[in-house]
Formats: C-alpha cells, structure tokens, sequence
C-alpha cells in the first residue's frame, strides 16, 4: 500500500489516526486470547455463555472477528489511497471499534442475551464496515474497486447464514465454508496485487535480475478457476468432481504463485514471509480437493487456508503495512522474524495434527500456544508502533 496521500487536522489518540491502528493492534490481542480460551473449550474445561457449539464459537471469532477486524484494518487505510479521499479518524473510527468489540461481546454471550440480539450486533459491524467502504468508493468513482466491496458484501451474507444455521441446525456448515471461501478469495486479490509488486521493488532495489511475471491473462483465468472451485466446494464439499476442481486450482495458484521470483527473496523477510503465506492457498486447494476425494482428513486443508493463507498472510500485511504508514523503515526485527517463524510452525504442526490422528492429541495444543505466540507477540512487538505518533 502506498502512504496515504493527505489528512484532515487531527490532534487526538495516534491510535485513532489511521484505521489500521486500532483494528491490527485488537485483531492481534484477539487472535492469541481467543485461542488460548479455546484450547480449555476444546478439552471440557472451559464453558462460554455462548448459544454457539464450542467449534462453531472458534470458528466464527477466527473467521469473522479476527478476520474481520484485519479486513477492516486493511481496507480503512488502503481505500483512502484507492480514492484519494480523506480516511476515517477519530470518533467515527472508535465507533466503527467499539461497534467490532461489542460483536465479539455479544457472541460471547449470546446464550444470555439470546441469538438473535447478539446476531445483530456482530453483523452490524460488517455492515457499517461496508457501508463505510461502498461510499468511498462510490464518492471517489473507484470502480476498478466494486470486486472488494463485492467479496465484502459475501462476507456479511456469510454471516449473518452462520448466526442462522447455528441456531437452526445446531452447526454452521455454509456459514463457515462461505466466510473461509470470501477472505481466501480476498487473500488471492489483494495479494495477487501486493506480493509481485513489493517483490519487484525490492528486487529492482536491491537483488537485480529476474522479476516477477506481470499482471496478464494466466493471472484471470486462474483466479476465475479457483472461484468456480470455491463456489463448488460451497455447494457440495464432498464431491469428486469439487476435488477434482479444487486440486487443479491449486496447482494453478501453485503456478502463479511461482511466477512471482519469491526464491530470490531470502534477504527480506518481510517480502519473503509474503511468498511464504501465499503458499498456504495452492496447498489448502490440494489438500481441500484430495479431502473431497476422500484421501485426507478435511481438517488439513482447512487448518491450510486458515491458519495460513489467511492467518499468516494477514499477519505478514499487519506487520509491513504498520511499518510504511507510520514511517518506519521496511525493516523485519528479530522479533518479528521470530513471530513469523512461530506461526508458521504453529500452521505446520495444525495441518499435520488432521493429517496424522494419531499425533492430535499432542499437536493440536502445540499448534495452539505456538499461534497464541505469535500473535500477542506482534502486538507486544508492535504496541509501540500502533499506539505512538508516527516516526519523524
């Protein structure tokens, strides 16, 4: 993302400067505590007053609250720079959120206060959050854009079906699938942008020689595959021919994903770890597809797009995107290299929990402290970058 290109006077908290500040620091904060409280859930010793099941509470904070927040995040400080027009400060943005915290609330406590009110109040945040965005974009006539707002618009409807089918059927199955399908779909756009672009940069700067492939035709027809294998793995996961769709989109991604020149990027970790994330989305697609096909447990490639592509890509964003729009230099500490390496060994020992049951028991609480790790680790490595005034 580009620095934004001009402010409105603003004197207040400098975490309510930029949108990203406030969304990434709680994104990371959450991310780690809702694990560590699900690991107990997991195991009996730890009851919630949530109307959701224990799986679907994970689930939902993951994909729709973590996810949620970074999405936020992301998009309140890179729209201004889509549009040219002036970002979302101050109170409007502390109401945006307390709007995101008071969903995570009421999901918390939805057997309480019943599932319909606390239904509402999640979704309100989503649906500010695009508002917020639609307009902007609509005002600054952006409509190479729409795409976002679209995969947005898929990711309310995705929840406010998960809030429905928990109720109704005990768990969420579309509502899951749907959330997971719109923010790796997401994950593809954003970083079919992002990740050439910062590589060619940094390559052109400081490793001269073979560059990534430009934005062309291959780029298209394979994000067109994988949403077609998307859609039908959300319609009808079990198929063979979704497995088939899914494996075939995988190697597609595998081969985008390839043009990029990311193996002469071993020098910048914060390009590398680009590179790195957005190899969980071929290898969720693999995986995803061979579990249709019934020769691996689901949970493998499902852990895959989750904990990777999504989960350490959106990790790899907060960490570069926090440095440049607070004018630090695009330098990964040593602490952040230790995150990075945590959390790519927490996705690792996930995957490999579903792929080898007998393993479950010790892996899955591995996989969990090493994801809570890194996490509160960003934002105790961050907490200074996000809440004090921009370098000068």
């Amino acid at each position: 993302m580009a620095p934004i290109p001009r402010l409105r006077p603003y004197d207040g908290p400098p975490i309510l400067s930029y949108g990203f500040r406030p969304f990434f620091l709680l994104a990371s904060l959450y991310a780690g505590l809702a694990v560590l409280a699900w690991l107990p859930m997991f195991s009996g010793d730890l009851m919630l007053p949530t109307a959701f099941a224990a799986r679907d509470w994970h689930v939902h904070e993951m994909l729709y609250g973590y996810v949620g927040a970074v999405v936020a995040g992301f998009l309140l400080t890179a729209v201004p720079n889509w549009t040219g027009r002036l970002p979302l400060q101050g109170l409007p943005l502390l109401v945006l959120v307390a709007t995101w915290a008071a969903g995570r609330i009421a999901v918390g406590s939805s057997a309480g206060i019943g599932w319909l009110p606390a239904a509402l109040t999640d979704l309100s945040f989503l649906l500010l959050l695009t508002a917020a965005v639609a307009r902007e974009i609509v005002a600054g006539r952006n409509w190479r854009n729409l795409k976002v707002l679209a995969v947005l618009g898929v990711l309310l409807c995705g929840n406010a079906l998960f809030h429905a089918e928990a109720h109704v059927r005990g768990l969420a199955e579309y509502g899951t699938r749907i959330g997971i399908a719109a923010t790796l779909v997401l994950v593809m756009l954003i970083g079919g942008r992002i990740v050439p672009s910062f590589t060619r940069n940094w390559l052109s700067r400081e490793n001269p020689g073979r560059l990534p492939a430009p934005v062309g035709s291959f780029d298209v027809v394979s994000m067109a595959f994988a949403i077609a294998a998307l859609a039908a793995w959300v319609a009808a996961p079990d198929r063979a021919v979704t497995g088939a769709a899914l494996v075939a989109s995988g190697l597609l991604q595998a081969a985008r994903l390839a043009r990029w020149a990311g193996d002469r990027t071993w020098r910048d970790r914060l390009v590398l770890i680009l590179h790195v994330a957005y190899g969980f989305v071929p290898l969720g697609f693999i995986l995803v597809g061979l579990a249709a096909l019934g020769l691996v447990p689901p949970g493998a490639g499902i852990h895959a797009w989750s904990g990777g592509a999504i989960g350490v890509m959106t990790l790899a964003v907060m960490s570069r995107a926090s440095l440049g729009h607070t004018g630090r230099p695009l330098v990964a500490s040593p602490a952040i290299q230790a995150v990075y390496a945590v959390v790519t060994a927490s996705v690792l020992a996930r995957i490999c929990a579903s792929i080898h049951p007998a393993w479950f028991g010790v892996l899955l609480p591995v996989a969990g402290a090493l994801w809570a790790a890194a996490f509160l680790g960003f934002a105790a490595a961050y907490w200074g970058v996000l809440t004090g005034p921009k370098a000068k």
